[in-house]
């Protein structure tokens, strides 16, 4: 088999396999929404619903530079702009992690559960 065609192949197997990245970026803002934890920006804490909208906003700004999902999470997810704070994830029973951590991780968790079905 020649490498064109055997990269031809990996390519169609791994569109398939993986969602796009609007289906990715629209997970992790759901994710976000409802989740139990406080989002924590600025010495602030934030619900999982005002968390999202915050985001949002920022995706919203930021979308042309958005190719991937993790660009989502570096652009609009990860710190602030204005006082150049990492936002942090505080949930129940759990040191407190950077929330650019803790979206890779949900997003490698929907990525294995894409590959699962």
């Amino acid at each position: 088999m020649s490498k064109a065609l055997l990269s031809l192949i990996l390519l169609f197997f791994s569109a398939a396999v993986f969602a796009n990245t609007e289906q990715e970026i629209n997970h992790l803002l759901n994710f976000v929404e409802t989740t139990d934890c406080s989002y924590q920006r600025n010495g602030t804490a934030y619900n999982g619903f005002d968390a999202r909208e915050h985001i949002q906003k920022k995706y919203d700004y930021y979308r042309n530079k958005v190719k991937t999902a993790e660009d989502f999470i570096a652009y609009s997810a990860t710190k602030s702009l204005m006082s150049g704070k990492m936002y942090t994830i505080v949930c129940a029973d759990q040191a407190p992690q950077f929330s650019a951590d803790w979206l890779n991780q949900e997003l490698l968790k929907y990525r294995a559960q894409l590959i699962e079905k």
